[in-house]
């Protein structure tokens, strides 16, 4: 008996061993992934990631806003259709990416709509077009309720927001809400359990590719994302009863197998907004701008120009 318990606690210490990740030091993650149009700026004690990129002709530039577990890297497949005649501003947001954690782990949607106005008053941009998925999307629409006279234009992209019941909820995320559990994930981080995560929000499974896992792990792992991650804790509120009052012209993008926030909710978008446009793709699920980013690009600018 106290050999098979010897052996078990063996192969529980290897296991552990095995799984065990340690944060990876910003600087190492800067000579990676930043680039020359990356730009660092500090607010509310955090070295903010940002990167601003095209040529504008015109003086109200997008800003794009990721969602939970993402970065700036979300909007890589959108970049190159607007490079050529508009400036586009994404950041890493508090909690994520380059950036990092919030000295006090602020994460709520009201902390990080007041937070973009910081942002943008840092940048000089008075008035912007603004696009945010998931969580992007509900802190674009606070924004908007917020700061109406900064937001010319509205793209909410599988947002957030409404009270919803998701249909299945990624792994990663689950493990974060276990209060046992979500200690341990903030050490022993399987990237196994990031591409089962990643082909739950795609609508086919088979565009997860390597690269695209490794990016999101990498920027999980940045020192201190991880343990702000699964301390991280969203309050509900009655913001969302508001949003009919927003009066931007809004576009409302949604992929029609997104499980974590079903279709539902896009519809109900759509019946509150006053003066929205909705485009619903049938082979997307959460992120259609990484799943479709030529023909979500391609409807975005069309909407931002008319």
């Amino acid at each position: 008996m106290k050999r098979i318990l010897l052996i078990l606690a063996l192969l529980f210490i290897i296991a552990i061993a095995a799984l065990y990740r340690p944060d990876i030091p910003v600087e190492t993650l800067q000579e990676q992934y930043k680039t020359p149009v990356s730009h660092v700026v500090e607010i509310d004690g955090m070295p903010v990631h940002y990167r601003a990129e095209g040529a504008s002709l015109d003086s109200v530039p997008l800003v794009l806003l990721h969602g939970t577990g993402a970065s700036l890297l979300t909007w890589n497949g959108w970049i190159p259709y607007f490079r050529p005649d508009t400036r586009t501003i994404r950041l890493d947001l508090p909690g994520y990416g380059l950036t990092g954690p919030h000295p006090n782990n602020e994460a709520s949607p009201e902390y990080y709509a007041k937070f973009l106005s910081f942002f943008l008053d840092r940048l000089n941009i008075r008035r912007c077009d603004l696009a945010g998925n998931s969580l992007g999307g509900a802190i674009a629409w606070r924004f908007a309720l917020r700061y109406p006279e900064r937001v010319r234009k509205l793209i909410l992209i599988d947002a957030a927001g409404y009270p919803n019941q998701s249909e299945s909820v990624p792994i990663a995320f689950r493990l974060a809400r276990i209060p046992v559990v979500r200690d341990v994930f903030s050490r022993l981080t399987p990237k196994l359990l990031f591409r089962a995560s990643l082909e739950n929000v795609y609508a086919d499974p088979g565009q997860v590719t390597d690269t695209l896992v490794q990016q999101y792990y990498d920027m999980m792992l940045r020192a201190g994302n991880r343990r702000a991650f699964v301390r991280r804790s969203y309050q509900p509120d009655s913001a969302w009863q508001r949003i009919p009052e927003i009066q931007q012209p809004t576009l409302v993008m949604w992929g029609q197998t997104d499980k974590l926030i079903p279709i539902l909710t896009a519809y109900r978008f759509h019946d509150d907004l006053p003066d929205d446009t909705l485009i619903v793709y049938p082979n997307a699920g959460h992120v259609p701008m990484e799943e479709l980013p030529q023909q979500t690009a391609m409807d975005a600018r069309r909407f931002l120009k008319k």
